[in-house]
């Protein structure tokens, strides 16, 4: 029986001008003085920075990494299809102006996959037991929501006992599945904030390739890291390996886990209060695991989604022969992802042909004509997935959030209900870079930007288990 995404998954008009700043020529020497200076070119650094050029300021973007899109990256030579590393989706199409943006650029934007399967060993599940499955997911997910009402605690340490055969697959859906991190890591309170992710969003060239085309026009300099920020009240001076800059202010939107590490340094120091909320947003771990299979083996439809009946964490969720090609992706995350994606890419692809075999049958290892692996928490400008809040401090965003003397901080970790997620990227991004405008007097008649009021779910509604992945800086 296949599911809905209903049942199964959880989850400006100014912008929409093409800035009129063009990519720095390759070599070309770093500018010296900017209006704002943005660390980061993953979504929320571009969209702050077609923000800030829509109002008609300076801005210029310093990214690490020798391609903009952060944890946005699609691939689309290794295969011959378009494979995107990281987030592969956006949501809520009524508001999101990506896909407005993306239209517009050419892009095909269209519905990401509605359907999902449960494999019980070598078979699909029977309606019966996809209904005994949706059930406990409502159970687990009322648990935490009634539990988020009186405390913040771990979502593990309030998921029912009566889960059965089902317990396994509902902590996999609802914690690595979601979020990268085991429900032992994941607070109540963070997940049920969570706003539902439910309509998603796909870019047949790949949302990498979107977020590549949002930055064309931008001031960008790539490999050029910021190395120390010398910030106070007045304005901020960055230096990086092409030299100085100073901006009147800037807008951090590198990873809470290269915050917290000390990749930057800054003076003076970060007071504790923020590296403290970055710390305690560390990133989960989530991979894909590609392999590319001559005549469909698995005798799945074109974009099926499927997931095991699972009593152990070593598990993985399966999206098949995507966008009508033969690659598939065997995603892993959570305590077990992180483990087997520090044994190296060999052992990733080792495991995803042992559990494809396992449910589908030896014709498996025969068929697989490419693979690859992607292991972001080695990735030394993000290293890791997305931000996830432990019991006691889901806090920890807001106060991320915080702007410090002249320097404003964007990303998904800052964003209270779409933490994870490009779209809650995206719109922190708008937030600080109007939050910066404001403060050099470029948006001095406008009211700031309020975030949107935290809505509850009922705890009878049926649980989001979230998108595989979705997050992004």
């Amino acid at each position: 029986m296949t599911m809905t995404r209903r049942d199964f998954l959880s989850a400006s008009a100014a912008l929409a001008m093409a800035p009129a700043f063009g990519w720095p020529a390759r070599g070309a020497p770093l500018p010296r003085e900017a209006d704002i200076v943005v660390i980061g070119a993953g979504a929320a650094g571009i969209a702050a920075a077609r923000r800030i050029a829509a109002a008609g300021r300076k801005a210029i973007v310093l990214e690490a990494a020798n391609q903009p899109g952060g944890r946005c990256i699609t691939d689309s030579s290794t295969f011959g299809e378009p494979f995107d590393r990281g987030a592969r989706w956006i949501h809520n199409p009524e508001t999101n102006p990506m896909i407005r943006l993306g239209r517009a650029a050419g892009l095909e934007i269209m519905p990401a996959p509605s359907g999902q399967k449960i494999r019980i060993g070598r078979r699909n599940a029977r309606a019966g037991e996809t209904e005994e499955f949706l059930a406990a997911l409502v159970k687990a997910n009322r648990a935490i929501d009634e539990a988020s009402r009186r405390f913040d605690v771990s979502c593990a340490s309030v998921m029912p006992k009566e889960l059965g055969d089902w317990a396994g697959t509902a902590e996999f859906v609802l914690g690595a599945g979601f979020a990268g991190k085991d429900l032992k890591d994941i607070s109540v309170v963070d997940k049920i904030r969570a706003q539902d992710r439910n309509s998603a969003i796909a870019c047949r060239q790949g949302l990498g390739t979107l977020i590549a085309r949002l930055a064309e026009q931008l001031p960008l300099a790539l490999s050029t890291p910021a190395s120390r920020i010398e910030w106070g009240n007045r304005d901020a001076v960055v230096q990086t390996p092409a030299g100085r800059l100073t901006a009147r202010a800037a807008i951090i939107t590198v990873s809470s886990n290269v915050l917290a590490g000390g990749n930057i340094k800054f003076a003076p120091d970060l007071p504790k209060r923020t590296l403290d909320a970055a710390a305690k947003l560390g990133l989960g771990s989530y991979d894909h695991i590609a392999l590319q299979m001559q005549g469909n083996p698995l005798g799945l439809a074109r974009d099926d989604i499927l997931i095991e009946q699972s009593n152990s964490t070593r598990t993985a969720l399966l999206y098949a022969n995507m966008g009508g090609s033969s690659l598939c992706s065997i995603d892993v995350g959570g305590s077990f992802g992180r483990d087997l994606s520090a044994q190296g890419e060999a052992a990733m692809v080792a495991f995803a042909i042992e559990w494809l075999t396992r449910m589908f049958g030896s014709d498996v290892a025969k068929a697989v004509t490419r693979s690859g692996a992607t292991r972001w928490n080695a990735s030394p400008h993000v290293q890791g997935a997305m931000s996830v809040a432990p019991p006691g401090a889901q806090s920890s965003r807001k106060l991320l959030g915080e702007p410090v003397g002249c320097m404003y901080f964007a990303g998904e970790a800052t964003h209270e209900t779409l933490w994870g997620t490009v779209d809650g990227a995206w719109e922190s991004g708008e937030r600080a870079a109007e939050a910066a405008l404001r403060r050099i007097g470029a948006l001095r008649n406008e009211p700031a930007k309020q975030a949107p009021p935290v809505k509850r779910r009922k705890s009878g509604d049926l649980p989001r288990a979230g998108l595989p992945g979705t997050a992004v800086n």
